[in-house]
């Protein structure tokens, strides 16, 4: 996840997004010196000019291994906005245009999904996907350029773009996170369900768009650092209800689920008494101190008495 400065700092470079939820790309400054947070500004990226809005400073340590950053050419004048807007209300159609191009190549195993106009028009990304990676597209992309007379490109995106462009809701009954604030997908694996004791079926894990959930990683570290504090599932262990076997573990609660004989508990972390620990503790007291035999002894264990001396005793 980027690093950005706290608002009012400032430095030498910038973060830039050209989408509600896209990625920050990182920019100099330049000679907009007055630039703040929410300005809306015209760079040079390798597409072509693009209008970006200003998201924050970026400190200079989080740019400094990357090379040819390019400065930001001016501000966006009113003209510029009303230009994105103008070629957004054509987006639509472009889309409609590329599907009916489409079917008439006789493409069948592609989904093409979202239009994108730069803000003066002079490109236009069609983004698709598809399983076959093979697909031949550029029938459809010289068609595009012919009849919108534009530059054209095509791009193929995976499923969870598919559903952050898409929107909707998820499982849960709200809008996607990738479509209201996720910016960046993090990795997800099986292992993040299993660590919060989520059942592994894939009506339960698998999101709208295929994958695993992107909400499986919300909670994982948390999770993870509270099973720390407590024992293995199978231990056993002294509680206020008496000895008994560890058979589930509640991390959010700090608490674990104990069998005593037949009865089941809820038992909090603080009463726990690991019974391990404390017979380990008990021999070492009752055992006699075998590092000062000689006396002088001041760790509080009793000094063992000699072979001799314990059967004058008996």
């Amino acid at each position: 996840m980027a690093t950005v400065l706290a608002p009012g700092e400032i430095s030498d470079y910038i973060g830039i997004r050209f989408q509600k939820l896209g990625k920050l790309y990182h920019f100099k400054v330049g000679s907009q010196r007055d630039l703040t947070p929410g300005d809306y500004v015209v760079v040079e990226t390798k597409r072509g000019k693009q209008l970006g809005q200003v998201i924050a400073y970026v400190p200079p340590e989080e740019v400094n291994r990357q090379k040819g950053l390019r400065a930001v050419q001016r501000r966006a004048t009113p003209r510029d906005l009303v230009m994105k807007q103008v070629w957004e209300s054509k987006e639509l159609d472009a889309l409609i245009t590329c599907r009916e191009e489409a079917s008439r190549a006789g493409i069948k195993d592609a989904k093409f999904v979202k239009a994108e106009y730069s803000f003066d028009g002079s490109w236009l990304i069609i983004a698709y996907t598809t399983e076959n990676k093979k697909l031949d597209v550029r029938q459809v992309q010289s068609a595009l350029g012919r009849i919108l007379r534009t530059r054209v490109e095509m791009q193929l995106v995976g499923p969870r773009d598919v559903a952050k462009m898409m929107g909707g809701y998820g499982a849960c009954g709200i809008p996607r996170c990738c479509s209201t604030f996720l910016t960046e997908f993090s990795p997800i694996s099986i292992r993040m369900a299993k660590e919060q004791g989520i059942s592994l079926s894939p009506q339960e894990i698998t999101g709208m768009c295929g994958r695993l959930r992107c909400c499986l990683v919300y909670e994982y570290e948390q999770y993870v650092e509270a099973k720390k504090q407590l024992p293995k599932v199978g231990k056993m262990i002294g509680t206020p209800h008496g000895e008994g076997k560890v058979v589930d573990l509640r991390p959010l609660r700090d608490a674990v689920v104990v069998l005593v004989g037949e009865e089941y508990h809820e038992v909090a972390r603080p009463q726990i008494e690991p019974l391990e620990e404390l017979e380990a503790l008990k021999k070492k007291a009752e055992a006699g101190c075998s590092k000062h035999e000689g006396g002088g002894c001041d760790c509080g264990a009793k000094t063992a008495a000699a072979p001799d001396e314990q059967a004058e005793a008996e």
